[in-house]
């Protein structure tokens, strides 16, 4: 018997080992066995052998040329719903088209009857093509040594989200909720048609430019001319109230553009062509007067030395306004010592100064501090009585001789009209605005004409203005007097009633918040009726701030078009109300990028705004 041993030296070209053992297998003598010319001298098959036994190849590629980017696949459902989470729509995304794909990006789907299913991206994942463990030793250093993945080794799958169904409509395209599934097997593609994506977001095709539309920081290209996709608020009465007179705010950190991009938004409103019908029949172009704390808008009368010829020439293609207004005045408040220095811009200025008179309406312009329901009962009627003995023309200084008189004070607490408490706590809390009231300057209720002009930007800085209570008092004169002329039956001064008006307010947040003083709450009442009434009295809000949480609730309710850029504070992001997709967008947006969130005008959307202000802006 032989040992294992043997079989180190066995050899199929020789006679030795295992063929002596009497087997005829090993010696080649056997007729029946194939020569050594048959099996060929060691290179290899013969040709016999490998035309004989060779398996023919199949191409794995099929044939014909790929459309779209590739197809809704049912291997985990496919379904919609009225209730969005139990829709489960998903599409298999081939090869070569991987890694263009983005959270976002906005696809079409056709039915077999020429309707078409207009979706957006939700959800990317990698999925294993065959069962195996790669979350092993061997597989991550052969990828680590490897140059690149093998893309035939996985499923890439893109969930969706429909948004509506596109039809045609007499020739007009048109949307409606989605109301069918689309069909196995159906071919995606990248949505890249003009009209289906505005029809497919509901953006309309006119009105004030905002920026152009974008997914993950990158604008939306079509094939069109120009390939960007324009988006626009409404501005005209066919579908509704203009938006403008619907409110709106724009919020931002610092450095994310808030500023630039408000401005580019007043520009639109500024526009030759912007006009609004008023109860007269009269079209009338709006007036804008804009609060300015960091006096940057006098800025709008200039033309941007940067906006270069071809920029301003696709400017004209897309129809966006540009160029500085040269109607543009800086009402320039006088407090105190204050200096204002416009070296900056080239717009007119006009000094004013606040008239006590305007407290005769609004007793809590005069309130340098917080007041209970007593106390600002009591200043109510001490203004009331003020002015009953001086007449319209009282002032500031004799409104304090007023209050200095001990006999009066003594009269009314004998009376049990006001305490002498309450009367001693009034009068501290009124004296401290010799710097504000009567200055010497002409009265803005004097130059109403002038600050009030169709057309025409009036910009009110205060960033000279060292005092706080100072600011709040002159920001809420002027506003106060525009809301109230705005909104009454029987105006004094017809020229605000009858012209449309943008109200501006950087920095709303220092004006608007919510508080529990009696004098805030008359604010903030004020502003949520003028909201309230400004589609029927042409009066627009429009709101600039940081601090969005900040803003009462009242007011921000009234709020349509929220336009958020980068915020970094948590419950700023959370104030602002926009859908949770694109609030996580929020915190990593960079300068200019934005989202826009206008239930009466479009799908809650992504933007990037110009890269360039339409008129000058910053200092040198």
């Amino acid at each position: 018997m032989t040992d294992l041993g043997d079989f180190g030296d066995y050899s199929a070209a020789s006679g030795d080992g295992a063929g002596d053992s009497g087997s005829d297998a090993g010696t080649g003598s056997d007729s029946s066995s194939p020569s050594e010319t048959d099996i060929g001298s060691g290179d290899g098959p013969s040709e016999r052998s490998r035309s004989d036994d060779a398996f023919e190849s199949t191409a794995v590629e099929p044939r014909g040329e790929d459309v779209g980017i590739g197809a809704v696949c049912v291997s985990q459902g496919l379904r919609v719903a009225e209730d969005g989470d139990d829709t489960t729509l998903r599409a298999y995304i081939t090869r070569g088209n991987r890694s263009s794909i983005r959270l976002g990006s906005y696809l079409l789907a056709p039915y077999p009857d020429g309707e078409t299913l207009f979706c957006r991206i939700t959800g990317l994942e990698y999925a294993q093509q065959y069962h195996a463990d790669d979350a092993t030793e061997i597989h991550a250093r052969r990828a680590m040594r490897a140059d690149d993945i093998e893309e035939a080794d996985y499923k890439f799958v893109a969930g969706l989200e429909p948004v509506a169904v596109l039809y045609d409509d007499d020739g007009e395209l048109k949307r409606r909720m989605t109301d069918r599934v689309p069909k196995p097997q159906t071919i995606v593609r990248t949505a890249d048609d003009t009209e289906a994506i505005k029809t497919g977001l509901k953006m309309p095709e006119d009105g004030v430019f905002l920026g152009h539309l974008s997914v993950g920081g990158e604008k939306v290209r079509t094939a069109a001319s120009p390939p960007t996709i324009d988006y626009r608020l409404k501005d005209d009465y066919e579908a509704g109230d203009p938006l403008v007179f619907r409110h709106t705010l724009i919020a931002g950190g610092t450095g994310s553009g808030k500023t630039h991009g408000a401005k580019n938004v007043l520009r639109q409103f500024l526009a030759d062509e912007r006009t609004y019908p008023m109860a007269d029949g009269r079209t009338v172009s709006p007036a804008v007067v804009q609060f300015d704390p960091q006096d940057e808008y006098a800025q709008m009368h200039d033309d941007n030395p940067d906006l270069d010829d071809a920029f301003a020439r696709r400017l004209e293609r897309e129809g966006i306004a540009h160029g500085g207004v040269s109607e543009t005045t800086a009402f320039i408040p006088r407090v105190g010592s204050a200096a204002y220095s416009a070296g900056h811009h080239r717009a007119e200025q006009i000094e004013f100064t606040v008239p006590f008179s305007m407290c005769k309406r609004r007793p809590w312009l005069v309130s340098g501090g917080s007041l209970n329901d007593n106390q600002y009962g009591a200043l109510t009627f001490l203004i009331d009585r003020f002015f009953s003995e001086y007449g319209n023309d009282g002032t500031y200084t004799q409104f304090k001789t007023f209050l200095d008189d001990p006999a009066l004070r003594e009269e009314l607490d004998e009376s049990g009209r006001v305490h002498e408490a309450t009367y001693d706590a009034v009068r501290r809390r009124v004296f401290g605005f010799d710097d504000v009231f009567d200055q010497d300057a002409r009265p803005i209720t004097d130059l109403v004409h002038d600050l009030v002009r169709p057309g025409e930007l009036s910009v009110v800085p205060t960033y000279h203005i060292n005092d706080t209570r100072a600011t709040e008092a002159v920001v809420l004169a002027l506003s106060s007097l525009l809301i109230d002329e705005k909104l009454s039956n029987d105006p004094t001064y017809d020229r605000i009633k009858e012209t449309p008006l943008v109200l501006g307010m950087d920095e709303a947040h220092n004006f608007l918040t919510d508080a529990d003083s009696v004098q805030a709450r008359k604010v903030i009442n004020k502003f949520t009726e003028a909201a309230k009434q400004g589609r029927k009295e042409r009066l627009g809000l429009f709101l600039i701030t940081q601090d969005p949480q900040d803003i009462d609730d009242a007011v921000f309710k009234q709020i349509n078009t929220t336009v958020v850029l980068n915020l970094g504070d948590e419950d700023a992001i959370k104030s602002v109300n926009i859908p949770s997709n694109l609030e996580s967008k929020v915190p990593y947006m960079e300068k200019g990028q934005m989202v826009v969130y206008s239930p009466d005008n479009s799908e809650p959307v992504e933007l990037i705004g110009l890269s360039k202000c339409l008129t000058r802006h910053g200092r040198d």
